[in-house]
């Protein structure tokens, strides 16, 4: 029976790889982002693969979106077997002097915005046997004197915090839906990935690198956390 991949945060690095190695593995692919023309843009190049593509626009730091969204994926596609959170907000870089609502807007998009796509979808993921939910997330949200230097210096402090609190949220995700025969499990990028949103020309992770990690923590699913930094 065909698979289904729903992934929120589309765009041109990570998830468009994901979108393309589970394709090549005979899932559909639904894909949301914001940005209309280059969410149409992406599925042509998927569609060019002989993908089966679903594109709607969706919020990922609105829960309604999202929820509304994967109805729409499920309506167009069927069943999910697998969601993809793609999703992250770089904004409130400086703590002293952000507004509330760049750091509300962080949480809600990494965090807000993912527990709710996973309450719409879980139906489906425990319906499938092998559901999973698998989470973009970035190493500026760990522990340690070098990371929190480098977060402050590259003005990134909404985005760790933002890493910090959806790491916790996959670990704590995980446990819970264990036993409901539910995979949560994220990857760490530990850098910047050549070609995405964040690569000022000096990144040094192979996107082909995250992707297999993502293929590997789906089929093996026995890390919750995987680390990929080359």
């Amino acid at each position: 029976m065909a698979k289904n991949i729903v992934i929120v945060g589309y765009g041109p690095g990570i998830s468009h790889a994901v979108a393309e190695r589970f394709g090549a593995e005979g899932f559909s692919v639904a894909i949301a982002e914001r940005n209309e023309s280059k969410l149409q843009a992406g599925a042509k190049m998927l569609q060019a693969k002989g993908i089966k593509v679903f594109a709607s626009p969706a919020d990922a730091s609105d829960a309604a979106s999202v929820r509304a969204f994967i109805r729409k994926a499920r309506a167009k596609l069927g069943g999910i077997d697998v969601l993809h959170w793609n999703a992250a907000a770089g904004l409130a870089g400086d703590l002293l002097i952000a507004p509330a609502e760049e750091l509300i807007e962080v949480f809600n998009t990494g965090v807000t915005g993912l527990i709710a796509a996973t309450q719409e979808a879980l139906p489906d993921l425990k319906k499938a046997k092998d559901g999973a939910v698998l989470v973009t997330d970035g190493g500026f949200g760990l522990d340690g004197d070098a990371i929190d230097d480098a977060v402050v210096q590259y003005k990134a402090m909404g985005l760790g915090i933002g890493n910090a609190a959806k790491h916790k949220a996959v670990r704590i995700l995980a446990r819970r839906l264990e036993s409901e025969g539910v995979f949560v499990g994220e990857i760490m990028v530990m850098g910047t990935v050549k070609g995405g949103a964040w690569d000022q020309g000096n990144a040094t992770i192979d996107v082909k690198s995250v992707q297999e990690a993502f293929f590997r923590l789906y089929r093996e699913r026995k890390e919750v956390s995987v680390q990929v930094s080359s």
